[in-house]
């Protein structure tokens, strides 16, 4: 239904019609409408971290490839569960005082600044580490919104995208 009608749309009631259970039912488990929405949240960027991570172990080739697949991996997501993704990023709000999801979200983050270190000379400082993610997910979020928003006119075959997050990688890395 997030992705359907987005998070404002979503409707306890419907979304328990739909389940085939009573309106009651999802109380059972969950205390309010905020509680399901952050569940769907959360099992977004579980599932994206889990993503990022297959996308990284399975790139072959060029050292920086495991950075560029990162950027592929975040912008399909974006794509693929938009709904969601923007749930993820609009429950942001206040994540520091939820350990949940801040753990999640660190979570993501450190598939990131892993390539980064594997790929950066050893004994480079942390510091350098953490500026280099931080620019390539800076990069590949705003991508990966403008994509969801078409506020671009162009038009990237899946080819072109991978050239894209090639360049940006190797910019970013060297």
């Amino acid at each position: 239904m997030v992705e359907e009608k987005g998070a404002d749309g979503f409707s306890i009631s419907e979304a328990a019609r739909r389940a085939g259970v009573s309106s009651a039912a999802p109380y059972k488990h969950f205390g309010d409408r905020n509680e399901i929405v952050r569940a769907v949240a959360l099992g977004g960027i579980e599932r994206m971290r889990a993503e990022m991570d297959a996308a990284a172990q399975g790139a072959k080739g060029d050292p920086i490839a495991p950075i560029a697949a990162l950027g592929m991996c975040y912008a399909a997501f974006a794509r693929r569960e938009t709904g969601v993704f923007r749930l993820m990023f609009g429950l942001t709000k206040g994540h520091d005082e939820d350990p949940e999801l801040q753990a999640l979200g660190d979570a993501c983050f450190d598939v990131v600044k892993r390539e980064v270190r594997a790929f950066m000379p050893e004994g480079t400082p942390e510091a350098e580490i953490e500026r280099r993610s931080y620019m390539l997910h800076m990069f590949v979020h705003g991508h990966a919104f403008l994509e969801i928003d078409a506020k671009h006119d162009l038009d990237l075959t899946p080819d072109q995208e991978a050239l894209l997050m090639l360049d940006v990688a190797q910019r970013v890395m060297r």
